[in-house]
């Protein structure tokens, strides 16, 4: 009689312990390269920043001329016209025939505003001394209203500031009669003091040159 076999014994599987994920190094930034960035970033700025300055510098000087010459150019015409219609011109040079030009910081002349009425106005147009920071010259005119020979009112204004140098040149005839006067004068950029960016950065002065002839002939 054949005994049975014996039967293998049930396999109980062990339990398999669960993989745990890899740890993945996190991405970050070393101390070194935090500074190099930082260093870049500082750089960009700092270059930012002086472009910045350099553009307000440039654009303080280009307004600053471009005002100068307006006013420059204002002044000018005004006294161009006054030339043109004044008469009995002074200063005048004691011997026209040897030396008929004469260079003068003022101007005088008489103006008729109304040639139906015994009212006459004497312009002096002079160069005088100005305090900073209006200095260190200035242009200005002394006007005497006279009616019926006697002062009524007399009055003195600024036509400009900032002026680094004026001159009249004046061309006379015999006559006393004044052929021509040449208008010379230089103006320096007019800043708001307020307004000033600290820069070494000027705008230059600004010279105006004219020569007029009065429409009239002084003759006395």
């Amino acid at each position: 009689m054949k005994t049975p076999a014996p039967t293998p014994a049930a396999t109980i599987p062990c339990p398999r312990r669960a993989r745990r994920p890899a740890r993945t190094a996190r991405a970050g930034f070393s101390i070194v390269e935090m500074l190099i960035a930082l260093a870049i970033s500082a750089t960009l700025l700092t270059a930012t920043l002086a472009a910045l300055d350099a553009s307000f510098k440039s654009y303080k000087s280009t307004t600053d001329s471009v005002s100068t010459h307006v006013v420059g150019r204002l002044v000018m015409h005004r006294l161009a016209n006054l030339v043109r219609n004044g008469e009995n011109f002074g200063p005048y040079p004691v011997n026209p025939i040897l030396t008929p030009e004469i260079e003068s910081t003022s101007i005088q002349f008489e103006v008729f505003p109304d040639p139906y009425a015994d009212v006459r106005e004497v312009w002096t147009i002079e160069r005088v001394t100005a305090a900073e920071p209006n200095g260190p010259f200035a242009l200005n005119a002394t006007v005497e209203r006279y009616e019926d020979g006697e002062l009524v009112d007399e009055s003195t204004r600024t036509l400009v500031r900032r002026v680094h140098d004026a001159s009249f040149t004046m061309e006379y005839d015999v006559g006393p009669r004044l052929k021509r006067a040449t208008i010379d004068f230089t103006l320096l950029p007019d800043d708001d003091q307020a307004d000033r960016i600290g820069s070494s950065m000027e705008a230059p002065p600004v010279r105006m040159v004219a020569t007029v002839a009065p429409r009239r002939l002084d003759i006395e």
